[in-house]
C-alpha cells in the first residue's frame, strides 16, 4: 500500500552499508616472522691447541732446525771462529811466505820483525830501486799494502806546490841584493799612504800618472810605449794570494801572480832575493826579469815585489814592472823599494 511519499507501507528498507559488508571479501591475516638468532662467536683456541692440529712431521722438522741453529751458535761462541781467531778446535792455516821483488843485485832482502803497537804484525822493509811499497803481514798471513803517508795540503802549501811546479817560475836563488840600475830615479814629492794595505812609499810625480786603482789599493802607470807589449805599472794592495808560514814563500807566490800583468808566455828570471826592513816591520824583496815576445820580437821587463808584515791579516804588497822600451825608468825600481815603510 502506498504511503503517499513514493513508498509502500509494510516494506522495510535495507541499509546500504549492510549490503556492502555482505559483498566484501574478508582481509588476509598478516604474520611478521621473527629474525633468526645470530651465530655463536668462534671459540678462541690457544697457540698450543693450534700447533696440535699440525702434522707431526712438520713439528719434528721445526724442532730439528732450531736445535741445529743453536748448535752452530754454541760452536761459534766456544771456538771463536766468528772472530777469525784460530783455536784448538780450528787450527790456524800455515802462514804463507811473503814474496819480495829482487833488487838489482838479484838478492832478496829479509823480513825484519818489528813489533807494532799491538805486537801482532811484521814489518816488511822496502826494497831499494823497487817501485813496490812496504807491506804488513798479519797474523793470518794475508799481506796488505801500507800506503805511503801523504800530508793533507792546506790551501796555502797546496798553492806553493803548484807554483814550484810552474815551468815559468824557477826556484828561488840564494839571497842576493837588488842591483842598482843606471840613471836617476824619477822625481818624488811626498808619500803615498795606502791605509788599506798598511804601508807608505815615495810618491812619483810627472811621468807616473795616477789611474783607476781596482783591483789594487793604489795604482800608477807610465805612458804606453810603442812595441813594449805591456804598460809599466806600480801598484800596492794586501797580498792577493795564499799566505805561507815563511814570508819568502809568500813573496814567491806574489811574484808568480804578477805574471797576470805581463804578456802571455812570460817567464821569470830571478835577480834579487833579500830581507828588508820597512820601519818597525820586516819584509822580503824579490827582483826579477820577465822575458816575453811582442810583435814578433823578444822583450824584457825588469820588475820587483816587496812584502811587508803589517798588523792586519795579510802582508802588504808593493809591485813595480817596467818594460825595456822604457828602461831609462828602471832606476825607479830602486827609488821605490828603498822607500817602502809600514804605517
Amino acid at each position: 500500500m502506498p504511503n503517499g511519499v513514493g513508498g509502500n507501507y509494510g516494506t522495510k528498507a535495507v541499509p546500504t552499508y549492510v549490503t556492502a559488508d555482505a559483498e566484501t571479501a574478508p582481509l588476509p591475516k598478516i604474520t611478521i616472522e621473527e629474525p633468526p638468532p645470530p651465530p655463536p662467536p668462534p671459540v678462541k683456541r690457544s697457540l698450543l691447541a693450534r700447533l696440535g692440529d699440525l702434522p707431526m712431521r712438520v713439528i719434528y722438522r721445526g724442532v730439528a732446525g732450531g736445535l741445529a741453529v743453536v748448535a752452530v751458535a754454541v760452536v761459534f761462541f766456544v771456538t771463536g771462529w766468528g772472530k777469525g781467531e784460530p783455536t784448538a778446535a780450528r787450527p790456524a792455516a800455515a802462514e804463507p811466505r811473503a814474496t819480495l821483488p829482487a833488487s838489482s843485485s838479484g838478492a832478496v832482502p829479509s823480513v825484519s820483525e818489528e813489533p807494532s803497537a799491538s805486537g801482532s804484525a811484521l814489518s816488511v822493509p822496502s826494497v831499494p830501486g823497487s817501485a813496490s811499497e812496504p807491506s804488513e803481514v798479519s797474523a793470518q798471513g794475508s799481506a796488505s799494502p801500507v800506503p805511503t803517508p801523504v800530508p793533507t795540503p792546506t790551501s796555502g802549501n797546496s798553492a806553493l806546490v803548484t807554483a814550484q811546479a810552474d815551468p815559468r817560475v824557477p826556484a828561488l836563488p840564494a839571497d842576493r841584493k837588488l842591483a842598482d840600475f843606471r840613471g836617476h830615479g824619477a822625481a818624488t814629492k811626498g808619500r803615498v799612504k795606502d791605509k788599506r794595505s798598511g804601508i807608505t812609499f815615495a810618491r812619483f810625480v810627472k811621468e807616473w800618472k795616477l789611474t783607476k786603482s781596482s783591483p789594487f789599493a793604489t795604482r800608477r802607470t807610465l805612458p804606453a810605449a810603442k812595441g813594449a807589449g805591456h804598460r809599466a805599472l806600480l801598484a800596492s794592495c794586501p797580498v792577493p794570494i795564499a799566505v805561507q808560514e815563511d814570508l819568502k814563500d809568500t813573496a814567491f807566490l806574489a811574484a808568480r801572480w804578477t805574471l797576470n800583468y805581463h804578456p802571455a808566455g812570460s817567464e821569470i828570471t830571478w835577480t834579487a832575493s833579500q830581507p828588508i826592513k820597512a820601519g818597525e816591520q820586516k819584509g822580503w824583496l824579490l827582483g826579477y826579469r820577465v822575458s816575453y815576445e811582442a810583435g814578433g820580437r823578444k822583450h824584457v821587463s825588469n820588475a820587483a815585489v816587496a812584502l811587508v808584515e803589517v798588523p792586519s791579516a795579510k802582508p802588504a804588497l808593493v809591485f813595480i814592472t817596467i818594460p825595456d822600451a822604457q828602461k831609462k825608468r828602471w832606476a825607479d825600481i830602486n827609488t821605490l823599494m828603498s822607500s817602502v815603510r809600514a804605517l
